[in-house]
């Protein structure tokens, strides 16, 4: 029988047992042993479980903290006395809707992660990695595993090398991106708080340019990360790669985001739509939900003819025709080729194979 992991193995803090030196209020040294000790039923301390709500950001009432910890309001004022004893700058914050908080910019020596929370950390810069979305440098990511790895419990971290080495992927690794850490976070900054940014964009075709956008959304897709947004350029709204943005700075002012506007669906349609050197158009009697099982929205961009028939057209641009024909037969619905004649050739010859291959009996 497999054993399993205890909860107090998984639940132990990664870096009980460790020291850090941490400096006091008047700069002092004062020597910790590294927060995060476990409990004997495995839970995080109620006095560091104040310190690792206030890591998650914001300021938290007292009611809330004596709430999720399960103590009394003067228990919880004597942990944070304790943690500020420690030289961890908790902010009093006073008012109606006062508490505490860290001061902003602090940043925690030890991480505060039972071994569960490190090992969704890890497994998900491993499948991030794999799929292409992180931005950091190869090193940094790969630095970034080791660490968290090296501190996982003994158990736990053998049972994930090895899932690490028998899993494998249905979809192919894809390469890792070029886009710097700071663009990708200072463009995801300003479309949470509507602010304008300045920033230099290098095109597919190599043209260099400076536009301000008002980014509406960041999105990623197949390996890379977008950014959608009012163009100044161009007065409309348009989708850039993030890797091909050199440089950007925020602005001041802010700006609305069109009511109803979906920044994911407005990328799956810029890549639609991207100039190819064939443009597609077919009529296909049928569902939009039936042709988006074959013809994905970052494919072909859908248009009912009239709401009173069963037609659809659909717009494909496309650098080669060869791939359309299989996978409109896959469809196994009447269809009409309206452009170009290439593509009606190209049909005529898959049915001629395609008869060819019913006519063929054993031995041929």
């Amino acid at each position: 029988m497999t054993r399993g992991i205890s909860s107090a193995s998984i639940a132990r803090p990664l870096i009980a047992g460790q020291r850090a030196s941490l400096a006091g209020k008047r700069g002092e040294e004062v020597d910790q042993v590294a927060v995060g000790v476990a409990e004997q039923q495995g839970a995080v301390s109620p006095r560091h479980g104040v310190l690792e709500i206030l890591q998650s950001g914001g300021t938290r009432t007292v009611a809330e903290l004596a709430g999720r910890l399960d103590v009394d309001e003067r228990t919880v004022r004597r942990y944070v006395d304790h943690l500020l004893d420690l030289g961890i700058p908790v902010r009093s914050v006073r008012g109606r809707h006062g508490g505490y908080r860290l001061s902003s910019g602090y940043r925690m020596p030890p991480l505060m992660l039972s071994g569960e929370e490190a090992l969704a950390v890890l497994l998900g810069l491993v499948a991030g990695r794999r799929a292409g979305l992180i931005s950091t440098s190869v090193a940094a990511a790969e630095s970034a595993v080791a660490k968290v790895r090296r501190v996982l419990p003994e158990t736990l971290g053998r049972r994930l090398d090895a899932l690490l080495e028998v899993a494998d992927f249905t979809a192919p690794a894809r390469p890792a991106l070029t886009a710097e850490a700071e663009v990708l976070l200072t463009v995801a900054e300003a479309a949470r708080d509507r602010r304008p940014v300045e920033l230099a964009y290098v095109a597919a075709h190599g043209g260099a340019s400076e536009r301000v956008v008002h980014p509406y959304g960041i999105v990623a897709h197949s390996g890379r990360w977008y950014l959608t947004g009012f163009d100044s350029a161009s007065g409309q709204a348009r989708t850039f790669r993030v890797d091909r943005i050199t440089t950007v700075e925020t602005l001041a002012g802010t700006f609305d985001v069109p009511a109803g506007f979906d920044a994911a669906q407005r990328v799956l349609t810029a890549i639609a739509e991207t100039p190819y050197q064939h443009e597609v158009s077919v009529r296909i009697r049928s569902t939009p939900e039936q042709i988006r099982s074959v013809f994905p929205p970052s494919v072909a961009t859908l248009k009912e003819i009239d709401p009173g028939t069963s037609w659809v057209r659909a717009r494909i641009r496309a650098e080669r025709l060869e791939w359309i024909p299989p996978l409109l037969a896959a469809l196994d619905r009447p269809f009409v080729v309206e452009q170009p004649d290439a593509l009606r050739d190209l049909v005529r010859a898959l049915a001629s194979r395609l008869a060819d291959h019913a006519d063929a009996r054993q031995g041929d």
